[in-house]
């Protein structure tokens, strides 16, 4: 009998294996493709890799204004994808090599609950192989981590049309497309038009809001937008069908309900992701779920006792590094049953919060943020303090790149208690700087308190410094 039986080997199950592994706990890992789930094999990490590569190739053309001159440059795209795989089979092995040095079990198939624990009985999960062989093993607990998958909306002449692509699709094209049209200004789709675009494609981003990356604080997305020069944006505007003519022909309605079409030679479909609630026996098991996602609490239980899920499947923060935090938070709760210990060590407790979760777009321009955007407090009646800075204020980043007017980090505090409630940033390295404002965030630094850290000089981080100082 295992201890922990996980459904789904992405980042929320691969990590609480190795947490539960650590542990010494008896696992079996369930994964229906590969270790490391969306992120690792078809969404966060090959999309970096590639942005990665477009970057390279965009700093080397505008590298003459540095004084280096490059001679007959260019891009091999099959070069690119190569070294895209090479990076996420060397991940996937590494977790993989992970898996067996902690004892953890891993098996490739779906998992499906049969039977929820109850009292000294014991879960029964039924596991199907990719070759069809079915067996069944009993846990202690289970921790479901089934993720998400792309939403593909009901829009006339998408589906199963050749030119109309999600995002996994798109990551392994043979070719650049020369014409790309994105449906959706999320951060999926603002990536691949940053990728693609700098590539040379003529890329137009259709979206239905009146602006790109809707939860971005609404000083911040126009300037993210605007770095974007190359690529081709509407906004506030519904695509109404799709229909194949010497390539795709994209018919939507502009802001003003005036009928309009795009050419392209292909489609991206990225309006975001829905949680996996099939499948893996939630009916079976009683668990509670919504189109939304399957409801848990701050320890990620379930309304079934002996269940817990973390990830995208809870619909509450479809990102990796909630996920991963998840996944710990449950292993948390999960040692705290199985060993009679409180959850949580040196008196800090275990649960997961959602009010410092930050977020990263990675694109050609990067941004990043964490806590409430300037329109949030105002919605829930939030008196604030702000202040925003201009990237070309900062010394490293004025050195380093070429629009040094671009972007801008800006603070927002309580007028009241002068606690730091957001901190968002439009630039280069936003998303490696973000961590350190989920901090402040998350242990209620006042304005005061920042005033007095020391932040390494030269760095663009100094930027949410010096923005606390200018309130």
């Amino acid at each position: 009998m295992f201890d922990t039986i996980i459904i789904g080997g992405g980042p929320a199950g691969y990590l609480a294996a190795e947490r539960l592994g650590h542990e010494k706990k008896k696992v079996l890992l369930i994964e229906e493709q590969y270790l490391g789930g969306t992120c690792l094999n078809m969404g966060c990490i090959p999309t970096k890799t590639l942005l990665n590569s477009a970057k390279l190739y965009v700093h080397a053309k505008e590298a003459e204004k540095f004084g280096v001159k490059i001679q007959g440059l260019s891009y091999d795209w099959q070069l690119i994808q190569n070294w895209k795989a090479e990076v996420v089979t060397r991940l996937r092995a590494g977790i993989e090599g992970q898996m067996k040095r902690l004892g953890v079990e891993t098996v490739k198939g779906r998992g499906e609950i049969l039977v929820p624990p109850s009292g000294a009985n014991p879960a029964k999960v039924r596991f199907v192989s990719p070759n069809g062989v079915i067996a069944e093993h009993e846990g202690k607990t289970v921790l479901v981590c089934a993720g998400s998958i792309p939403v593909m909306p009901p829009i006339p002449g998408a589906k199963d049309n050749p030119l109309v692509v999600d995002s996994t699709a798109l990551l392994s094209v043979e070719t650049v497309p020369r014409r790309l049209a994105v449906i959706g200004g999320g951060v999926i789709g603002v990536e691949f038009a940053g990728l693609f675009s700098s590539l040379g494609s003529a890329v137009t981003v259709i979206e239905m809001m009146d602006e790109i990356v809707p939860f971005m604080d609404k000083e911040q997305a126009p300037l993210l937008r605007r770095a974007m020069k190359e690529v081709s944006f509407r906004l506030g505007c519904k695509v109404e069908k799709i229909e194949i003519g010497s390539g795709a022909v994209v018919h939507y309605a502009a802001k003003d309900g005036t009928p309009e079409k795009l050419e392209a030679d292909l489609v991206l479909m990225a309006v975001g992701r829905r949680p996996v609630l099939k499948g893996w026996g939630a009916e079976a098991a009683g668990i509670d779920i919504s189109p939304g996602g399957v409801a848990v609490d701050d320890r990620m239980r379930t309304n079934i006792p002996g269940i817990w899920a973390a990830g995208d499947l809870t619909g509450r923060s479809l990102l990796a590094h909630s996920a991963y935090r998840m996944g710990e938070v449950a292993v948390a709760d999960i040692l705290a049953g199985l060993d009679g210990t409180v959850a949580g060590k040196a008196g800090i407790p275990n649960r997961m919060r959602y009010n410092a979760v930050p977020w990263a777009v990675y694109g050609i321009t990067e941004a990043a943020g964490v806590g409430i955007t300037e329109q949030e407090a105002a919605a829930k009646g939030i008196a604030i303090l702000k202040a925003s800075l201009p990237m070309k204020v900062s010394g490293r980043f004025a050195a380093e790149n070429t629009f040094a007017g671009q972007g801008a980090v800006k603070v927002i505090a309580g007028a009241e208690d002068r606690r730091i409630l957001g901190i968002h940033a439009v630039g280069a390295y936003a998303p490696e700087f973000i961590w350190g404002g989920a901090a402040l965030i998350e242990q209620e630094f006042r304005i005061d308190e920042v005033k007095q850290l020391i932040f390494p000089h030269p760095t663009v981080s100094e930027l949410i410094r010096d923005a606390v100082w200018a309130i």
